[in-house]
């Protein structure tokens, strides 16, 4: 009779460890989200990988080029909403929305995109 308590404890005690993790999910915190900018640049890559995408832009300003890394959400999440990862190509000419980091480094939080090409948008875009 006192190993089943002992055992439920420890059988407790390994989910607990094993959920942690997963709901330590990090914060955004480092984005300004009081603040939207907006860019106009080239599409360098979709980095389409777990837990978060990447968006890389090469943004022109002035003749000093600048990569831009645009965090968005899970590959799941946004194929649920069209994306695709195919949606962003190398070269294609972009608008992007963003939550711009807070330490100044060209970098945030994606909000929204519209392509040059055919005036498409995704993401928030209003």
């Amino acid at each position: 009779m006192t190993r089943i308590p002992v055992l439920v404890a420890a059988m407790c005690a390994i989910a607990w460890a094993v959920v942690t993790p997963a709901h330590a999910h990090h914060s955004a915190a480092m984005f300004d989200d009081t603040k939207v900018i907006e860019l106009k640049g080239t599409d360098r890559e979709l980095q389409w990988a777990n837990p978060h995408i990447w968006l890389q832009v090469i943004v022109d300003d002035n003749g000093r080029k600048t990569e831009w890394s645009l965090e968005g959400g899970s590959p799941n999440s946004l194929s649920r909403q069209g994306w695709r990862a195919t949606t962003f190509k190398p070269g294609d000419v972009v608008t992007v929305r963003l939550n711009p980091m807070k330490d100044g480094t060209p970098a945030g939080s994606f909000v929204g995109a519209k392509f040059d090409a055919d005036g498409k948008t995704i993401g928030r875009w209003q």
